[in-house]
């Protein structure tokens, strides 16, 4: 794993939650976007992005989380992400639309909570 961000998964039902911690850029984006397309079992639901640890994120980021969005809608599962409002890369995220296509969070209670009604 890239030396800018670590991602650890958890699992809540039949949810998946990858929590980034560090930076995307990119120069890890690929090997970041890898390892979150790896997180989801073959029973989850939705896939949970925990972004609270995440100080920087480049336009590669964001491409990646869009991309993400689309191969998980193709497979009938929804991507949600926790953005705690104060959060460096709130404002990125908010300029890039991302809140527009993908659900945001700012807790990781409230993403699992939604993700379950959801998908429920």
């Amino acid at each position: 794993m890239s030396p800018l961000a670590r991602v650890f998964d958890d699992h809540v039902g039949e949810m998946t939650i990858a929590v980034v911690d560090g930076e995307i850029d990119a120069s890890n984006a690929q090997e970041i976007g890898d390892r979150l397309r790896a997180s989801p079992t073959n029973h989850s639901l939705a896939l949970i992005v925990d972004l609270s640890g995440t100080r920087y994120l480049d336009s590669a980021g964001v491409n990646l989380l869009f991309e993400l969005d689309v191969e998980l809608r193709q497979r009938r599962e929804r991507l949600h992400l926790v953005v705690p409002e104060p959060s460096p890369i709130a404002r990125t995220l908010s300029i890039a639309g991302v809140h527009a296509a993908v659900a945001v969070h700012d807790t990781r209670e409230a993403a699992v909570e939604q993700a379950a009604v959801a998908d429920g």
